[in-house]
């Protein structure tokens, strides 16, 4: 993958907690960052959809419990 450079202008005391942070624990404060921002962007996908799911419809469980006995799951 092709490395791009990122410039962000943060508070001083979260770039302070992060710098010690990965110095405590041996950690690159690219990678750290990184993975950061991957984290963010799968939690704000997987609200995404979660938003879609629920405007699936539903059914009654007693209905998939029916059907689940029909077809002989349970």
């Amino acid at each position: 993958m092709a490395q791009a450079q990122l410039a962000a202008r943060i508070d001083g005391r979260v770039k302070k907690a992060v710098e010690s942070v990965c110095r405590d624990r041996g950690l690159k404060i690219n990678r750290f960052v990184q993975d950061a921002l991957l984290d963010k962007l799968e939690e704000m996908e997987d609200i995404e959809e979660v938003k879609k799911l629920r405007r699936e419809p539903t059914r009654p469980l007693a209905d998939v419990i029916r059907d689940l006995k029909l077809n002989g799951a349970l």
